[in-house]
């Protein structure tokens, strides 16, 4: 069966909703903001344009599915925890969310330096879903509506009727959206949060279903749509594994990992009281030679080797039967088992999803230590959907050629539900500032994970869905989970997302710690003998000259509490204003050697590309550097260097000709 087969009378459903939208029978409502999409970035990207005042139409599948996990029941994990601080310092609601229905917190990389350390929480999906939508249906200006969205409405523009919209690229003007029912909505943007839904069917072995994740409603004739207006549309895939049955799992064969002791939350704003609590357990169990051999012995079955899925899956997420390909030297492969909450008995089976088909999983899943008698209650399968072809974002998330139409989300081409909702929140600012007629909200490299997640699905090619890491960043000494507040709630609060009060705190916790960090720098200690008794019981290196509190706690052993004994004059402390003080001054040298690269980041940043420029009067240029850039029009050198196909010999000749030009309009 083929995509087309299975929606036979589409086209006679999109006639008659073009018919039935241009009837005077049908009415029409108005709002400033139409959020499509009630995953985790239509969540943020509604949330954010009700708290600032306009009037926001969230539109979802089904108002029972908000905020759904379709896939793994957690939140965070390495890099992707750096993106839910900083969601949260903006004035997002993912982090407080999973501080009310998590049921087991871990730091994870605690043995690594903090520029690593990243918050995961396995999260209740039934209550995290049910507390989204009640802060959702609780938020004024915020109105949700379930029903179908099959149309974008847009204006044409000419250089007659709106010249300097025309000149920044725009060739449309967003007007509205039309829902399956026939009923018109204008607003003046529109934020595409659409997920997995677009023309999505799921696929396990020979079995295909034409629905969203676990068997939801799709959308199928929004694509058709966004093609029409010129949006350029590829497939993706993704999976998820199977549920189980726990009564059927013998955890006596598996590991336990337990959560840590205390909790520490991921809001800024959460009292870390509240948050300590029982928690649940997971386990980990492996794959071995005998679950590979059944692996193996089937890969013709497998959709994705069968050649019948089109789409691209995720590189640093794959499937079971991927690793077992791609790693044929690997005795073992990790499995989680994960609670999918507390109302159910369903558990998780991380790290071995799959599209092979039901008997083969059967005898699988059953291979693994603990699992031999297992019920599978929901198989793993694989997700096909429409995404976005890259190079049409603009830094804002607006597509670039339509004025007023934004997209966020698994649509752009990424994965994961902190992206996804860090997306969100980022476009629906730019978003309402267009409407505010403001200046655009920008987030670089050098002061976020958002911003290199936003810069790197607007400049680079993407042949896969693009997933967070800490690799990714490149300032990451500077941009840790647990400065995300320092770094970005003026920001949030510029936008008008955090209060007044929020933004007293955090000043005067940067003045504690930079207070804190000054003093240390200035108390010294002499070689007395109580002093060098301190030393041999901490087993440092005794001292020869007088020295600083803070050179000491530059030494490994040491640290801000164990010299608490020679520092009796210090004031009590917020542990947060602690934790900030120590990184500082342990990696004081690490930390300006980053600052020196970012001063030369930002000289690139600030050397702006005039959106006038004609790529193609550049001779020196080559061909594949030409192509990128026309088909990028990046905003500055940075970016520009930073888009695939695109080196540094480009680069110079694109300086030279630009200082050229600069030098032409001086003698002017």
């Amino acid at each position: 069966m083929n995509l087309n087969s299975s929606t036979l009378d589409e086209n006679r459903k999109r006639n008659w909703v073009k018919e039935s939208s241009a009837s005077n029978n049908f009415s029409s409502e108005n709002y400033d903001c139409i959020v499509i999409g009630s995953g985790h970035a239509g969540c943020e990207a509604a949330l954010c344009c009700a708290r600032l005042g306009f009037e926001t139409l969230l539109f979802t599948l089904s108002t029972d599915q908000i905020a759904f996990m379709p896939c793994n029941p957690h939140i965070g994990g390495s890099s992707k925890g750096h993106l839910v601080r900083e969601i949260d310092a903006l004035g997002g609601e993912m982090g407080r969310n999973i501080d009310k229905t998590f049921l087991q917190s871990k730091m994870l990389n605690q043995s690594k330096g903090p520029a690593v350390h990243s918050l995961r929480a396995q999260a209740d999906k039934s209550a995290y879903s049910l507390s989204m939508k009640h802060v959702l249906e609780s938020q004024p200006h915020l109105h949700l509506k379930q029903g179908e969205v099959v149309q974008i409405l847009w204006d044409d523009l000419n250089s007659s009727d709106a010249s300097d919209l025309v000149n920044q690229g725009y060739s449309k003007r967003i007007k509205g959206v039309v829902s399956y029912s026939g009923i018109t909505y204008c607003a003046k943007t529109v934020i595409l949060c659409t997920g997995t839904y677009l023309q999505s069917r799921c696929l396990c072995g020979e079995a295909i279903t034409y629905t969203g994740p676990n068997g939801m409603q799709p959308s199928n004739l929004l694509s058709a749509s966004l093609r029409e207006a010129g949006v350029g549309l590829r497939r993706f895939k993704t999976g998820t594994p199977a549920r189980m049955s726990s009564d059927s799992i013998d955890f006596s064969k598996m590991e336990e990992q337990c959560g840590d002791v205390p909790v520490t939350p991921f809001s800024f704003s959460t009292d870390p009281a509240s948050v300590q609590k029982e928690q649940v357990k997971c386990y980990l169990t492996y794959t071995n030679e005998k679950t590979h051999k059944i692996i193996r012995n089937n890969i013709h079955r497998s959709p994705i080797y069968s050649g019948v899925i089109e789409g691209v899956g995720p590189r640093y997420c794959p499937s079971i039967e991927d690793k077992v390909v791609k790693f044929p030297d690997r005795e073992r492969h990790q499995v989680f088992i994960e609670p999918e909450g507390l109302y159910t008995n369903e558990m998780y089976v991380d790290g071995m999803s799959s599209s092979l088909p039901e008997d083969v999983q059967q005898a699988m899943y059953k291979t693994v230590p603990g699992l031999e008698h297992c019920h599978i209650v929901k198989n793993a399968y694989a997700i096909e959907y429409d995404c976005l072809v890259p190079g049409q974002l603009s830094l804002t998330l607006e597509i670039r050629s339509i004025r007023g139409l934004f997209s966020a989300g698994q649509f752009n081409g990424s994965s994961g539900y902190e992206e996804a909702a860090a997306q969100g929140l980022y476009a629906a600012i730019n978003a309402c500032r267009q409407m505010q007629k403001k200046d655009p909200f920008y987030i670089d490299r050098s002061e976020g994970y958002i911003g290199v997640l936003v810069d790197d699905l607007v400049t680079k090619y993407n042949t896969e869905p693009y997933r967070m890491m800490t690799s990714r960043a490149e300032y990451r000494l500077l941009l840790r989970q647990d400065n995300a507040d320092l770094r970005l709630t003026k920001k949030g609060f510029e936008c008008g997302l955090i209060s007044s009060k929020r933004m007293k705190e955090i000043e005067i916790k940067q003045q504690q710690i930079l207070s804190e960090i000054d003093r240390l720098k200035q108390v010294k200690v002499g070689a007395s003998d109580c002093v060098q008794n301190f030393m041999r019981v901490h087993q440092s290196p005794l001292l020869k000259t007088a020295c600083s509190l803070a050179e000491l706690m530059c030494r490994p052993e040491l640290n801000y509490r164990d010299l608490k004994e020679l520092d009796p004059n210090r004031i009590p402390l917020p542990e947060e204003v602690i934790e900030q003080v120590e990184i500082q001054i342990k990696y004081e040298g690490y930390i300006e050697r980053q600052e020196r690269q970012i001063a030369q980041f930002k000289k690139l940043e600030r050397r702006l590309i005039p959106d006038s420029i004609h790529y193609d009067e550049i001779s020196s240029l080559r061909i594949e550097a030409r192509q990128k850039l026309k088909e990028f029009r990046p905003k500055n050198i940075g970016q520009a260097s930073r888009i695939g196909g695109v080196n540094p010999a480009d680069i110079s000749v694109l300086i030279i000709y630009l200082q050229a030009h600069k030098d032409e309009d001086r003698m002017e």
